[in-house]
């Protein structure tokens, strides 16, 4: 079987790492959408090595007949158009923050909680968490499995990729303009980010946290555990894609850091670096354009009964985004789907223009 896939969301930097992993992963379709805004009309985006398509209007786009729509518009878009698409039989997989926490739409890593893919028939919907928490959930899993968590607190830091290409474009024009001594003026960023760190990720909220970290804390719990508690500090740096956190954990039986370094060994998604040497650990630089959770400095944390620290790495554009919602449509092609149609070719795209 083959599907009807629309991309939604397919000029910026998640919709094309979208369009890519497709095609890397071969998955299997008929058709490719390519949908965005009519001021992208006219515009063409990859689609593996060989394959272009036009760009289409959302707006006017009728989503009939297609079976998956993987969506990464941005949250007030996504509230328009995902029922809309959901109502004319398209699964839509929302990369938006917009129905993540509802109550009826299942918030799923497929290392963690596959099986919550079933519930896309309350809505027709399935959200793809924030990119900090799956690459932290991954992480956790195996370890609340054995251990049961008690209590995160996590700090991140954070790539500008994760505020979209304009942020991406800010650190490097103001990186340049400081090397030629020219004016640096923010603007995407309330402060200036090149050589500079911000804690400060989305709006800010009655209690002080911002809503990255009331994500992060709500999203956990709604994912992995409604009993673990979760304090985080989000933070903004200097770099273009991957982000990294530092996770403390507290556990409610007693733990041991070589089980747990085993444990994630063999744990699926996760790769372990863990040296205790000079660069015997991964950063964001080596993580782009990988598909693994890198974790590293896995130790025990003295000041508590039973904890763990750790580092935890992962491309924000590809686990934290693309792959995991590509994964969760795999998973829905594999089990639930039961319509399709039959490729034309080896899971291959036709063009969508004048599809």
């Amino acid at each position: 079987m083959a599907y009807r896939v629309a991309v939604v969301g397919a000029t910026g930097a998640v919709g094309q790492e979208m369009l890519k992993t497709l095609a890397e992963r071969a998955f299997p379709v008929s058709e490719v959408y390519a949908l965005a805004s009519e001021r992208s009309v006219g515009r063409q985006v990859s689609f593996g090595e060989d394959d272009v398509l036009d760009v289409r209007d959302l707006d006017g786009f009728d989503f009939k007949g297609v079976d998956i729509g993987l969506f990464s518009p941005g949250a007030k878009v996504s509230a328009v158009h995902a029922p809309r698409a959901a109502k004319a039989g398209c699964v839509v997989i929302d990369n938006t923050s917009q129905f993540r926490m509802d109550h009826d739409v299942p918030l799923v890593v497929p290392e963690v909680n596959p099986a919550r893919i079933a519930d896309y028939t309350r809505r027709g919907i399935i959200a793809n968490p924030n990119c900090s928490t799956i690459q932290m959930v991954v992480a956790l899993k195996p370890l609340h499995d054995k251990w049961k968590i008690r209590r995160v607190v996590v700090s991140t830091y954070q790539s500008t990729s994760g505020a979209g290409k304009e942020a991406m474009d800010e650190l490097f024009n103001q990186t340049r303009a400081i090397y030629v001594n020219d004016p640096v003026k923010p603007e995407q960023f309330p402060k200036q980010i090149a050589f500079n760190v911000l804690p400060h990720i989305d709006v800010f909220m009655d209690d002080g946290s911002t809503k990255e970290e009331w994500k992060m804390a709500a999203e956990t719990r709604k994912i992995l555990d409604p009993d673990i508690k979760v304090t985080a500090t989000c933070v903004r740096v200097p770099t273009f894609i991957g982000h990294a956190e530092a996770v403390n954990v507290e556990f409610e039986s007693p733990c041991d850091e070589k089980q747990a370094r085993e444990l994630l060994r063999r744990s699926p998604g996760i790769v372990v670096v863990d040296e205790r040497e000079p660069g015997g650990y991964v950063t964001p630089v080596d993580s782009q354009g990988e598909d693994a959770v890198y974790v590293s400095r896995i130790r025990r944390d003295p000041t508590v009964a039973s904890g763990l620290n750790l580092w935890v790495v992962s491309d924000n554009l590809r686990k934290g985004a693309a792959l995991n919602a590509v994964e969760i449509a795999e998973i829905l092609a594999a089990r639930y789907l039961k319509q399709g149609t039959v490729a034309g070719g080896a899971g291959r795209s036709k063009r969508a223009a004048g599809a």
